[in-house]
């Protein structure tokens, strides 16, 4: 029997790459709203309550409101919002920050999708504090660069429709240091105080560089570059979505291209280090339509459904 899903926004940038996506499917049948009754609450809550799993895509209020409408105790959610992230009542829906997150994935009703940007920090430093390598309280800085469809539609229809000549190539935000992604990446990470973020968006449509810088006086022990890298290895080394650059790889790389895993689901993460200054580079590469969106949601779908082995052995071919 087919599993009935019901997305929630599906037309927004993330919406529209999982509906793409899960169209092709024969094990999954799509529950659609006309365009006249997207926005129609009485037609949301029909829809919300008869399928078996609601994905939501839209802006965080509006998240709130969709599961506030829910009354039908079968149906379960995954939120590509920011609304629930740090909601304990919630399951991150991270396969891969521990071995046990799949499974708890594969159970939960309610999953909140990980934020494109935390993503990729999670991702580096979840493990190493696990791992006892990096100081929890350590003052951390985090820099990240997008692509502009990380924007949403806005961001999509700035760079592509009639003002497109008015954009500019590169533009740093969250100048506040209040960005809504702070808090996701200290809670799951396993911070003791919220890291310095300074996120950006490039002219071009997709993709993510994510790079944090260490000083080796950070670390515990004598805690080197190699040492990161063998325990971020050890860590992923079952998932195969998860792909750790060895020393000759990351030596051959004169520069990150935040688009090289555009159009996969796929997150590369690899260390550099220079010992003689005493520092080391933490860096996260990937889509963030793919891993750092749609990508994870129908990972987290896939193993909501009953296919178990989603959160080990994931990539492409599953979507």
């Amino acid at each position: 029997m087919s599993a009935r899903i019901f997305i929630d926004g599906d037309q927004g940038t993330t919406g529209l790459q999982i509906q793409s996506r899960l169209s092709a499917r024969d094990d999954i049948k799509l529950i659609t709203l006309p365009a006249s009754r997207r926005k129609d609450i009485k037609a949301r809550s029909e829809a919300l309550n008869e399928c078996d799993v609601a994905v939501l895509c839209l802006p965080d209020d509006a998240a709130r409101q969709a599961v506030s409408l829910i009354r039908n105790s079968k149906v379960r959610v995954i939120d590509a919002s920011s609304a629930h992230r740090t909601d304990s009542e919630w399951t991150y829906g991270f396969p891969e920050v521990a071995t046990v997150r799949a499974v708890q994935i594969a159970e939960a009703r309610r999953v909140s999708n990980p934020g494109c940007y935390p993503t990729g920090a999670v991702a580096l430093l979840r493990p190493l504090i696990e791992g006892n390598i990096l100081r929890p309280d350590a003052p951390l800085t985090i820099h990240a660069v997008s692509g502009y469809s990380g924007r949403g539609r806005a961001g999509v229809e700035a760079h592509e429709g009639p003002r497109r000549s008015r954009q500019a190539p590169f533009q740093t935000y969250g100048l506040d240091l209040r960005h809504k992604h702070v808090p996701e990446i200290q809670v799951h990470a396993g911070l003791t105080h919220p890291p310095i973020f300074v996120p950006s968006y490039g002219n071009f449509r997709q993709g993510i560089s994510l790079t944090v810088p260490l000083h080796l006086s950070m670390l515990k022990g004598n805690a080197t570059g190699a040492v990161i890298r063998e325990v971020l290895r050890n860590h992923y080394g079952a998932f195969q979505a998860v792909r750790v650059l060895d020393e000759v790889q990351s030596g051959d790389m004169p520069s990150l291209n935040p688009q090289a895993m555009n159009d996969t689901d796929d997150l590369q993460l690899a260390v550099f280090e220079n010992q003689g200054r005493g520092q080391v580079l933490l860096t996260a590469v990937f889509d963030n339509l793919g891993k750092g969106a749609a990508g994870a949601a129908i990972q987290n779908l896939n193993l909501m459904i009953g296919h178990r082995k989603a959160g080990l052995r994931f990539g492409r071919q599953e979507a």
